[in-house]
């Protein structure tokens, strides 16, 4: 397990949908308010996903084998990348169906005190799993907009987490909204225009996961801060001369691939040229220390 927090922002905000699923569910059955039931199951989509990240995690954590001799980091962005799949799917699809439904076939709205209380105390479980992922990203974000820092983030936990906390915050707003409007005008198009919003909601948060775990996914070099770390030990190495094609490809989260062309002086002494490369290589896993595979191809000084 990393130190990022993630982790512990993982377990509260399961704790938290679990919670606000089951309020909201029982919230539906005494109001009948479509808004509340897109909610309901926008948290136990919120709740499967922190089951897939968790297992993503576990699976992640397995030995190199001869059939992946990197490793298996990468099943934290598959998982991760399911994760977008559930919410648009299960979260978003449905609530914009169901927001449909309600202003076609529209139903009055039951035992309003029910939606309001659920709601607030929604809101006050989904604030603490938030501030709870804040205070973990904080400590790895360092002075990167939030933003930023989702873009950047190699581990998909804690982007994952702040978005859907954020999402269902919002959307608890939404739901608030609506039920409240709902209240005052005795229309129920509000409720289902809500839904709606919640809809659109979800699908927007998903299509930003997908994409930014599709890349990951896909491939990504290590931050530029990581790199310039690397670039700094080959040009302080007596025994490089200079250094080509410089690589970096995240295997996971906290395994890096790096590999380079290096020049050495002309030499005759083959043990001596491949004891220098291994200095090398431990003074870059010294500066990098999620540098799990390194690899330096020592070429030829140019004639």
């Amino acid at each position: 397990m990393s130190g990022d927090g993630s982790h512990q922002a993982t377990l509260a905000a399961l704790a938290a949908n679990v919670g606000v699923a089951v309020t909201k569910f029982v919230a539906f059955l005494f109001t009948g308010s479509s808004a509340m039931l897109a909610e309901g199951i926008h948290s136990v989509a919120d709740s499967g996903n922190q089951a897939l990240l968790m297992l993503g995690r576990r699976r992640a954590a397995r030995e190199p084998s001869p059939a992946h001799p990197f490793g298996y980091g990468r099943e934290r962005y598959f998982y991760g990348f399911l994760v977008s799949v559930v919410l648009f799917f299960g979260g978003g699809l449905f609530a914009l169906f169901e927001g449909y439904e309600k202003i076609t076939h529209p139903e009055p709205l039951e035992s309003w005190p029910w939606a309001i209380g659920v709601l607030v105390g929604a809101i006050a479980m989904e604030s603490f799993s938030l501030r709870t992922a804040v205070r973990s990203s904080n400590r790895v974000r360092g002075r990167r907009s939030w933003a930023r820092y989702i873009r950047d983030a190699k581990a998909p936990e804690l982007p994952v987490v702040l978005l859907e906390d954020a999402a269902a915050l919002t959307g608890l707003g939404f739901a608030l909204a609506g039920v409240t409007l709902t209240l005052i005008t005795r229309n129920s198009l509000f409720d289902g225009l809500s839904s709606i919003a919640i809809g659109l909601l979800l699908v927007a948060v998903s299509v930003t996961l997908a994409r930014e775990t599709k890349s990951m996914i896909i491939g990504e070099a290590a931050a530029p801060s990581v790199q310039e770390a690397i670039t700094a030990v080959l040009d302080g190495d007596p025994a490089i001369q200079g250094y080509a094609q410089v690589r970096t490809l995240h295997l996971g989260p906290e395994d890096l691939l790096v590999a380079a062309r290096v020049t050495m002086p002309p030499s005759g002494d083959v043990d001596g040229a491949a004891r220098a490369l291994a200095e090398t290589e431990r003074r870059i896993r010294e500066q990098v220390p999620i540098a799990s595979a390194v690899y330096l191809q020592p070429s030829p000084p140019e004639p």
